[in-house]
């Protein structure tokens, strides 16, 4: 259970799970579920361990040891590491062209999961918190930074091509269609 425990809040990164969830998707009772929350925050308070379950507010998430933080430092200053993939370049397109925007908005165009990419642009500087959605759960809002001008070489945001604009390939609108057939047809 342990290791599904594991998986759960790696997969909810910055959102995290409450005890009551966990006892609901593990169909725990609330003691089991502490005694297996505290195991797990045994195993990551080993020495050779990267990461350490933290409580916060009422939510239990994986983050990485404050005494490791140099490294990580070092990690964001490296070059090799702002190359931006594919994923941070729609997030970073996304939020230029809709911020303020909700990360449950950006995960609905994308069609996928952002947190981990969207954390890396934060970190790196590129995208940052805007305050709160008046919607309900009051989710975080996100915008682009002047570094990321910087990073593009735009002076401002107005500077960016108009989307409307912006013509879309044949090979590009392939990308698009499905490769599946219904036998039927």
């Amino acid at each position: 259970m342990e290791g599904i425990l594991e998986g759960l809040l790696y997969v909810q990164g910055d959102n995290g799970l409450t005890l009551k969830e966990i006892m609901s998707i593990l169909s725990l009772s609330e003691e089991d579920t502490k005694k297996l929350v505290y195991q797990l925050k045994i195993h990551y308070e080993e020495e050779n361990r990267g990461l350490r379950l933290s409580y916060l507010g009422n939510t239990l998430k994986l983050t990485t040891k404050q005494e490791h933080k140099e490294y990580y430092e070092k990690l964001l200053e490296n070059p090799r590491t702002h190359i931006l993939s594919q994923a941070a370049l729609e997030i970073l397109a996304i939020v230029a062209y809709n911020e303020p925007i909700t990360r449950a908005k950006i995960d609905e165009m994308r069609g996928v999961d952002s947190v981990f990419v969207l954390r890396k642009l934060l970190a790196k500087g590129l995208l940052k918190e805007a305050g709160k959605s008046d919607l309900p759960g009051h989710p975080i809002l996100y915008k682009t930074t002047d570094d990321f001008l910087d990073y593009f070489g735009l002076s401002t945001k107005e500077d960016l091509p108009d989307i409307s604009q912006i013509e879309v390939t044949d090979q590009e609108k392939d990308l698009f269609r499905s490769n599946y057939h219904n036998e039927k047809e």
